[in-house]
């Protein structure tokens, strides 16, 4: 059925449509074969749209400095365009509150590198945040409450972006280079691409290679492994480096003025990653950033370890201490080191090293040593943490011998690697510690005699993710390597790293009562809980803060001595599901990471806690010493690499629309069935239909909008997996006009499009309609419609090219974008066809090249062809 409408039968809009002709003389005449089509878009509510985006037909308000920045609510989402040579900035002002979080996703990162940055009003020269990636999303974040500037500027190329103030990003969004973050400025860590090289040869060394980049050498290797290069100590020296990287104008400049001091260093630093990343001969480039201890240490105290009954440890020692049949488990903990005169170190270590570069921050009198003892991360005698101590007396304190206090996996050995000094550490140094403790080969130029099984990192860093960081952990896992990692202290949802790096275990933190400690930072990162403490309180009344006891160093005398304290952290829960994981590796040494997630994604290692099934709190529940032991002897062999799949991932009801069909399917090994699907909005409900004994098929999604008032409203669908696993779509709806309130979709182009394609594999737009909506609703008809079949879709065009629906542009469907179905026109005319069109927030999350989301769909005019992009 591909054809096209006559000319005479173009569509309007705005109630613009063609009259139908008729008369004759016949007083029967034939029943009619062309019929009229019609119905209201709605903006999604709380969107906008850039003043001046790339499209021609669009009247422009330019949005490009502070006295033409384009005003947005406080929580918006913005669809817009930015082109280094048509339009490089945009400008948006708006009141903002602390911790509000800034996101663009970037439509095409290959073709346009954006930026973002943030402003107060009364500073438009040195920007309160910038994020300067070279990925499809950048991320800031509002330190303090007052009015400001959101910047988007085009940094080269050209991308249509979706701009999403107030929600926090996907929890897969890559790492953006933020100047919030902290990192050591000057300092930057590469790896050159070992392919892109030309053979070893005795000039191919570090010093020469840094100078080919205007860098300085400081550690490292060109080959293998990670160089820390520097840009030097002044402004002129960093802005040698970034004219031999032929880096672009400093950013900001274009807005309000050129950042100096202190500001100027961290973005020159962004800017020479930035640079790097764009080079064929490097494989990864990131800031050195620096990390802390995640412990909130308190009062001292002694005797009582709660925690560990709490999560049935007793019931495990029963069956393993730690110790395999032949061998030890070696746990890594990376932290401050180790006071390896405690006595509950005894026959625990093995081996272990000292990483930290700066001698100043290390305080033993020297850069890396093989002496991975404690002396002590502060100056002032009685002010150190000993963080690594008492989390490594956590993991496998030396126990039941009489004395002192108890380790999880006293049957294990503990390996210090020392990467927290005075003020934290650095990722640098991190990922050398890492790549020892895994046997990789690393800046001490040895290898531990035995690779560690099991690391704990006990510290972190909001945000600080990087691609270095991101590879180096992908590189410990891929040699067998299990990280555990402490979620932080934060009280917050942000990612936190490297405990949301792919394949770390997150680990979150409970009190006594088993309640989410205060300070637990949450999130879709979350994979497990453990007792963490709270020192503010005494549940059980004993006369002792609910803290984690542990062992630690006194040394408010000038010497250091053995004592054991209360401690209260994230960084106390993450060294219990470490030991655990030891103790199952004694009982099935060949376990791997593969199969630690999957029995911990299946229950098996955990005791539910909070909502049924995997949250953002407890992850996957309280971590279960037994049962983890217990699934270790049994279940650790079985890989399970399949998973369910929803179609379409998101849900979106129009006015007026009562059911939207879902499907479900498995792909993969491992079949599971679905156990259960709910809703947890009283207006939404899911029933099955044609669906297999596995529960996979059908399912249709059902609104009561009789009983709402106008207005928006979000949900989730839940679909169950046996074992607890469970896959969540998001579902939004809007009623009646009061739904459109405040929302702009923009330019809306509205397509009738034959959905048979032609003989090129494409779909014809047949009509076509344009313009401007009021307050959100865009009515539109299409006159003497040939009886047929067609797909109904209405889009902006951001960036002139003649397609529709492209990423990072406002989109709609009928009934709805995730199941476009086909209007039948057959015997009368059809009215009532009301969908939605706006801007999808998540653009660019998982991305680091061009989102691939939509295929856009061929305009009319200008006439460039009817086809629609496969």
């Amino acid at each position: 059925m591909s054809r096209r409408l006559p000319a005479s039968l173009a569509l309007a809009v705005l109630a613009l449509a063609a009259a139908c002709g008729g008369g004759g003389s016949d007083p029967t005449p034939p029943p009619p074969t062309e019929f009229d089509l019609s119905g209201t878009i709605r903006a999604a509510g709380g969107q906008r749209v850039d003043g001046d985006t790339g499209d021609v037909n669009s009247p422009k308000t330019p949005n490009d400095g502070p006295a033409t920045a384009q005003l947005v609510p406080s929580a918006v989402t913005v669809g817009g365009w930015a082109s280094f040579s048509a339009d490089a900035l945009d400008a948006y002002r708006a009141t903002l509150a602390a911790g509000q979080v800034v996101t663009l996703g970037i439509a095409d990162a290959v073709t346009g590198d954006l930026d973002l940055c943030l402003y107060a009003a009364a500073d438009v020269v040195n920007p309160v945040a910038c994020s300067l990636g070279v990925g499809s999303t950048e991320v800031v974040e509002v330190p303090a409450g007052g009015d400001h500037y959101v910047v988007v500027e085009a940094a080269s190329g050209a991308s249509n972006y979706v701009l999403t103030i107030g929600a926090a990003p996907a929890a897969a969004s890559l790492p953006a280079l933020r100047s919030d973050r902290e990192f050591v400025p000057g300092e930057v860590v590469v790896r050159f691409n070992d392919a892109a090289l030309s053979p070893a040869a005795a000039g191919d060394s570090l010093q020469a290679r840094a100078a080919a980049l205007g860098l300085a050498p400081l550690a490292g290797a060109v080959r293998g492994r990670p160089a820390l290069l520097g840009l030097g100590a002044t402004a002129a020296t960093r802005a040698a480096a970034l004219a031999t990287l032929g880096a672009p104008a400093r950013t900001g400049a274009a807005f309000g003025g050129t950042p100096e001091g202190p500001a100027a260093a961290r973005l020159d630093t962004l800017r020479v990653v930035k640079a790097l990343l764009r080079r064929a001969d490097v494989q990864s480039a990131d800031p050195n950033y620096l990390f802390r201890p995640s412990a909130v240490p308190n009062d001292t105290h002694y005797k009582f370890q709660w925690h560990y009954p709490l999560i049935n440890l007793p019931q495990a020692w029963d069956v393993t201490t730690g110790t395999p049949a032949t061998g030890s488990v070696v746990v890594a903990v990376l932290d401050t080191g180790v006071f390896l005169a405690h006595p509950d170190f005894t026959g625990q270590l093995v081996d272990g090293y000292d990483f930290i570069r700066d001698a100043t921050k290390a305080r033993d009198g020297g850069g890396i040593d093989a002496n991975a003892d404690d002396p002590g991360d502060a100056a002032a005698a009685g002010s150190s943490s000993w963080h690594g101590t008492h989390v490594a007396g956590t993991v496998a304190a030396r126990s039941n011998e009489g004395a002192g206090a108890a380790g999880v996996a006293w049957g294990a050995k503990v390996m210090p690697v020392r990467v927290l000094g005075a003020g934290g550490g650095t990722s640098y140094d991190i990922i050398q510690g890492l790549r020892f403790a895994a046997g990789l080969s690393n800046d001490s130029g040895t290898l531990p005699p035995k690779a560690a099984d099991v690391a704990n990192l006990s510290l972190g860093c909001q945000g600080c993710s990087s691609q270095s960081d991101k590879d180096a952990y992908a590189a410990v896992r891929a040699a067998g390597l299990i990280v555990v990692a402490a979620a932080g202290n934060e009280n917050s949802t942000s990612p936190g790293y490297p405990a949301s790096y792919p394949g770390v275990v997150s680990v979150s933190a409970v009190d006594l009562a088993q309640a989410r400690a205060p300070y637990s930072n949450r999130g879709p990162d979350v994979d497990v809980a453990a007792p963490g403490g709270d020192t503010s309180a005494d549940k059980d009344g004993n006369g002792y803060a609910d803290g984690v006891l542990s062992a630690l160093v006194d040394d408010s005398t000038g010497t250091r001595q053995p004592i054991w304290t209360f401690y209260q952290g994230t960084s106390m829960a993450a060294p219990h599901v470490a030991g655990v994981v030891a103790l199952m590796k004694a009982v099935c040494p060949s376990l791997t990471p593969l199969q630690l997630d999957t029995l911990l994604a299946s229950g098996a290692m955990t005791r539910d806690l909070g909502a049924a099934g995997r949250d953002d709190v407890y992850g996957h529940g309280l971590v279960d010493a037994l049962g983890a032991v217990q699934a270790a002897q049994s279940q650790c062999g079985a890989a399970q690499t399949g998973g369910l799949e929803v179609t379409p991932t998101r849900l979106d009801f129009a006015p007026g629309v009562g059911s939207l069909p879902i499907a479900v399917a498995w792909s993969g090994t491992g079949l599971k069935a679905v156990t259960g699907v709910a809703s947890d909005a009283t207006w939404l409900t899911v029933a099955p239909g044609a669906v297999d004994g596995n529960n996979h098929g059908a399912y249709t999604a059902t609104a009561a909008q009789a009983s709402l008032a106008d207005g928006r409203y979000s949900a989730t669908i839940t679909f169950t997996l046996a074992g607890g696993a469970a896959v969540r779509v998001p579902v939004s709806l809007q009623k009646g006009a009061a739904a459109a309130a405040g929302g702009d979709a923009g330019f809306l182009y509205v397509l009738l499009v034959d959905p048979v394609p032609n003989a090129q594999g494409n779909l014809a737009t047949v009509a076509q309609a344009s313009g401007r909506g009021q307050g959100g609703v865009y009515t539109w008809s299409f006159a003497n419609v040939p009886a047929g079949q067609y797909l109904l879709v209405a889009g902006t065009d951001s960036d002139n090219d003649d397609l529709v629906c492209d990423d990072g542009e406002a989109c709609g469907a009928w009934p709805t974008l995730g199941v476009p179905t086909p209007v039948t026109v057959a015997a009368a005319d059809v009215a009532g066809l009301d969908f939605l069109a706006g801007f999808e927030s998540s653009l660019g999350a998982a991305s680091a090249g061009p989102a691939t989301g939509r295929a856009g769909y061929r305009k009319l005019a200008p006439l460039k062809g009817l086809e629609v992009t496969p």
